[in-house]
């Protein structure tokens, strides 16, 4: 009974916070907004969702692969998310005028396409 309930709750949980993620996606209003929306919430539902199958299914197996979705999933979810919103910036995507500072403008080079490093230079 009580392993019902714990599982009913991680996949109710999880599956509001990937409505979340949905509702993120239509609603933001630039890709480095949506991609933050959908990382953080879709991330942890996903992550909420195999633990309430490692807790339905107690099997030491089923358990570690579990684990090691979520690990997976949290590692490797907000790396892709930096990558593709960095790309989608490279490509000359659109910011939200409501943006308030672009740090990447000032350390981006059009001509070459590299970006500088954040190393402030010391008056001496």
């Amino acid at each position: 009974m009580m392993t019902e309930i714990m599982t009913g709750a991680l996949l109710l949980l999880g599956s509001f916070l990937m409505l979340l993620a949905g509702v993120g996606i239509m609603r933001m209003p630039d890709l480095l907004t949506r991609m933050h929306a959908t990382s953080k919430a879709g991330a942890l539902g996903a992550g909420l969702m195999a633990c309430a199958f490692a807790v339905y299914f107690p099997q030491a197996s089923l358990v570690v692969r579990a684990l090691a979705v979520v690990v997976f999933v949290i590692m490797t979810a907000p790396v892709a998310a930096h990558v593709l919103a960095r790309a989608g910036y490279f490509v000359g995507i659109r910011l939200w005028e409501g943006t308030v500072k672009d740090v990447i403008k000032e350390r981006y080079d059009l001509k070459t396409h590299k970006l500088g490093s954040s190393a402030r230079k010391h008056d001496d």
